[in-house]
């Protein structure tokens, strides 16, 4: 299973934000810390906040905040939210099915239950999870470590 772009770059927003604490970040910082287009990110980003995730403040002397505590976003809700669909094999959507043994076939139950036990693992971590070790995550996104 691989997850797309978009959420892999949602999370990674998520982790630059959470890092920085209350300090105002812009997509500009984002797109140069991570190579990631400025486009592409203007979508992340507008979803994250749409979402509560992010606080995004337009115009000039806008930027992006963390929208909640770190410890509150759950990496699995995150996932859920970002994520298009978790079709693991083509009967997992009914009009994508072209197999013939389906209604027979047990993997699809199994895939279903390989799918939910990867989203429960990933609902036991927190985006504080992932930024226990921010002073270091800041420093290789070169960016400056308060002492």
């Amino acid at each position: 299973m691989e997850l797309s772009r978009f959420t892999d770059y949602a999370l990674r927003v998520l982790i630059y934000t959470a890092s920085r604490d209350s300090e105002k970040v812009t997509l500009r910082e984002l797109s140069d810390s991570y190579r990631i287009s400025h486009h592409h990110l203007v979508k992340i980003v507008h979803k994250l906040g749409s979402l509560g995730y992010l606080r995004n403040q337009r115009g000039r002397s806008g930027g992006i905040h963390i929208g909640r505590p770190p410890e509150d976003i759950r990496v699995g809700d995150v996932v859920r939210h970002t994520e298009t669909h978790f079709n693991l094999t083509e009967c997992f959507s009914a009009s994508t099915d072209l197999c013939k043994i389906s209604p027979a076939c047990q993997l699809k139950g199994v895939f279903h239950e390989a799918r939910d036990a990867f989203l429960l693992v990933l609902d036991s971590y927190t985006i504080a999870d992932l930024v226990k070790q921010r002073r270091d995550i800041l420093k290789l996104l070169q960016i400056n470590v308060p002492p």
